[in-house]
C-alpha cells in the first residue's frame, strides 16, 4: 500500500469510522496509523534510523521524516540516529546538545507483510484506547447500582453485560439461593473497578451492605435528597439485615419514610434482595440508646460500655436471651456490625451473680488488708470503695458518712490502709532494687513503687529504657487480626494507667533526657488543635 493522493483522505475516513465504532478519540486512531507507518518505513530504510511519520489532520497527507539528535562526542552509540556537535555544524549554524536535525524522506510502499504489521499496530492501539475509555467511564461509577444482562456463567461466576463493558459477579458476591440464566436481567452494585493488563475489571456485588443502602436511596426520595441519612448497614445476605437511619427534618419520621405507605418502599427492596428481612432502626448519637434499638425485638435492661476496649455488655431479662442472640447468633452479630462494638449478652441472673462475686472479692480484700470483720468490710464495699488507696486517701468526711462509723473508726481504718500500702511500697522497691533498677527511674515523678517493680520485671531498668516504650506497651491496647480484636497486655495496665497517661509519662521522660524539645512539642500540639478546630468547623458547615 503506497501513501498516494488517492488514498490520503481515505486514511482520515477510516480513522473516523473506527473511532465512531469504538467510541474513542479519532486522533488516537491517527496516532496508531502514524506509528504503524513509521514501523514500515524503518523496515525499508533501516531499523536503526529514527523515522517519524506525521499525518495532516485535514488533508490526510503523510510526511516521513528522518530525525538525528545532537549528542556529546563520546556519547554516539547509533550513527544512524545520532551525530556529534562537529558533524552537526554542516546542518546548523550553532548546534547544541539535544538539537534535532530533520530531513524529509520519500514515502514507502507497504508490502503485504508491512501492511499486516501496520494493521496489528492499529488494532492494538485501538484496543488500548478502548480499554482506557471503558476504565474512565466506570471508575467514577464505583459505589453505584447498575442494570445488566446475564451473558454466561463461568465456574459459578456470572459474566454480566453492562452496556459498554462486562462485569463479573463472583460466586461469593451472589445471594445464596439466586440462580441466573443467559439473558436474565440483573441489578448489581459496582463494588470495585481495577485497571489490569487484560483490560478493566469491573467487580459486581449483590451481598455488599452498600447495595441495600443504594436500593433504599432509589426507593426513598428523602434519602436521595439528603433529608434522611443512612448511618450504618449490616447484612446477612439473603436472610436478614439491619439499617440505621436518621432524619434531619423533625417533621419526618425516618423509619416511617423508609417503610413507606403499607410497606411499599421497604417491600420493593426486600423483593430485590430475594426476601431478605430488613429491620429499620432509628440511629442515635448515644451508643447505649442506639444499641438498645439495634437489638430489637429483644428488650434490654442495662448497658455497660467499655470504650477503651471497644466492648459493650448488654443485660437482658432471662427469657429474652435467645431472642437477643438470635438464630445462630444472627441478631447480636448484626447489631455488633451496625454499632462497631463487640457485644456480650448477659442475662439478669448472670449479671447478678457477677456482682455478688465482685462484692465478695472486695469484701475479702478489706477483711484481709485492714483486719476488720465482715460487716465493716461489706459497709465499705456497699458505699462504693473498691481499693485500699480510696480508703487511705479519701476525705475523712466520706468515711464518717457511713452509718455506724465515728471519727476514731475512720482514723483507724485510714491508718491501717496507709500502713499496709507503705509496707507494700517498701517491699516493691526492695524487689525493684534487687532486679537492678537505677535511680533515674526511681526518682522519675509519676511512677509508684509497684509500677517500678512491674517495669523492672519487664526489663525496664533506667529512664532511657522507659523513654523508648510505646504508650500501648505500658497501658495495653487492642489490635485487629483477621477481623478479630485481640488484647495486648500493658506492663502498667493493672494499675489503671490510661493510654493518654502513658503517653504523657513517656513524653515527659523524653523531654527530661533531652530527646524532645518542649517548644517543638507545644508547637505541634497547637497545630493539631487548630487542625481539629478547622475540621470541626468544616463538618458543621457540611
Amino acid at each position: 500500500m503506497a501513501i498516494t493522493s488517492a488514498n490520503q483522505l481515505e486514511l482520515l475516513q477510516t480513522a473516523d469510522a473506527v473511532a465512531r465504532e469504538k467510541m474513542i478519540d479519532p486522533d488516537l486512531v491517527i496516532q496508531a496509523m502514524e506509528e504503524s507507518l513509521a514501523r514500515a518505513a524503518k523496515s525499508r530504510y533501516g531499523a536503526e534510523m529514527d523515522i517519524r511519520v506525521a499525518i495532516d489532520r485535514k488533508t490526510g497527507r503523510a510526511t516521513f521524516t528522518r530525525v538525528r539528535t545532537v549528542v556529546e562526542d563520546d556519547a554516539v552509540e547509533n550513527y544512524q540516529a545520532e551525530l556529534t556537535v562537529k558533524q552537526a555544524k554542516q546542518y546548523l549554524a550553532d548546534p547544541q546538545i539535544g538539537d534535532e536535525i530533520r530531513d524529509e524522506v520519500p514515502p514507502v510502499d507497504m508490502g503485504r507483510i508491512a501492511a499486516q504489521s501496520a494493521k496489528q499496530v492499529i488494532l492494538q492501539k485501538v484496543r488500548e484506547a478502548e480499554r482506557d475509555r471503558q476504565y474512565d467511564e466506570f471508575k467514577d461509577r464505583a459505589g453505584t447500582i447498575i442494570n445488566g444482562i446475564v451473558k454466561r456463567e463461568e465456574y459459578g461466576n456470572i459474566i454480566v453485560d453492562i452496556g459498554r463493558g462486562e462485569g463479573i459477579l463472583r460466586r461469593n458476591e451472589k445471594i445464596g439461593r439466586e440462580a441466573y440464566r443467559p439473558n436474565d436481567r440483573i441489578r448489581c452494585y459496582i463494588k470495585d473497578v481495577r485497571r489490569e493488563a487484560r483490560g478493566p475489571q469491573i467487580f459486581l456485588s449483590r451481598t455488599d451492605p452498600q447495595f441495600m443502602a443504594e436500593l433504599f436511596k432509589m426507593e426513598v426520595p428523602e434519602i436521595y435528597d439528603g433529608i434522611i441519612e443512612i448511618k450504618a448497614v449490616a447484612r446477612d445476605p439473603g436472610s436478614r439485615a439491619k439499617i440505621a437511619v436518621i432524619s434531619y427534618d423533625g417533621s419526618i419520621d425516618p423509619v416511617g419514610a423508609c417503610v413507606g405507605m403499607r410497606g411499599s418502599r421497604v417491600q420493593a427492596v426486600v423483593n430485590e434482595l430475594q426476601g431478605e428481612k430488613i429491620d429499620i432502626i432509628p440511629w442515635n448519637e448515644d451508643q447505649a440508646t442506639f444499641l438498645v434499638n439495634a437489638l430489637q425485638p429483644a428488650e434490654v435492661t442495662k448497658v455497660v460500655i467499655d470504650e477503651e476496649a471497644g466492648k459493650i455488655e448488654v443485660v437482658v431479662p432471662d427469657m429474652q436471651q435467645s431472642l437477643a442472640i438470635g438464630r445462630r447468633g444472627q441478631n447480636v452479630r448484626l447489631a455488633s456490625q451496625l454499632t462497631g462494638l463487640d457485644i456480650d449478652i448477659l442475662t439478669e441472673a448472670d449479671e447478678s451473680a457477677r456482682r455478688q462475686a465482685e462484692f465478695a472479692e472486695r469484701t475479702q480484700l478489706f477483711m484481709d488488708t485492714l483486719d476488720v470483720d465482715e460487716m465493716i468490710a461489706q459497709l465499705l464495699v456497699s458505699e462504693g470503695f473498691t481499693n485500699l488507696e480510696e480508703v487511705a486517701y479519701v476525705e475523712i468526711d466520706e468515711l464518717l458518712a457511713i452509718d455506724g462509723f465515728d471519727e476514731a473508726t475512720a482514723d483507724e481504718l485510714q491508718a491501717r490502709a496507709r500502713d499496709f500500702l507503705e509496707e507494700q511500697n517498701r517491699k516493691a522497691m526492695e524487689k525493684a532494687r534487687e532486679l537492678g533498677v537505677e535511680d533515674s527511674l526511681v526518682n522519675f515523678e509519676g511512677l509508684t513503687p509497684q509500677m517500678i517493680e512491674a517495669l523492672a520485671e519487664d526489663g525496664v531498668l533506667t529512664l532511657e529504657d522507659f523513654a523508648t516504650c510505646a504508650d500501648w506497651e505500658l497501658a495495653g491496647g487492642w489490635t485487629t487480626e483477621n477481623g478479630e480484636r485481640k488484647k495486648d497486655e500493658g506492663v502498667l495496665e493493672k494499675f489503671d494507667v490510661s493510654l493518654e497517661e502513658a503517653q504523657h509519662l513517656v513524653m515527659t521522660a523524653r523531654i527530661q533526657l533531652g530527646w524532645v524539645d518542649p517548644a517543638e512539642l507545644a508547637s505541634e500540639e497547637e497545630e493539631a488543635e487548630v487542625e481539629g478546630e478547622e475540621g470541626t468547623e468544616e463538618e458543621a458547615q457540611a
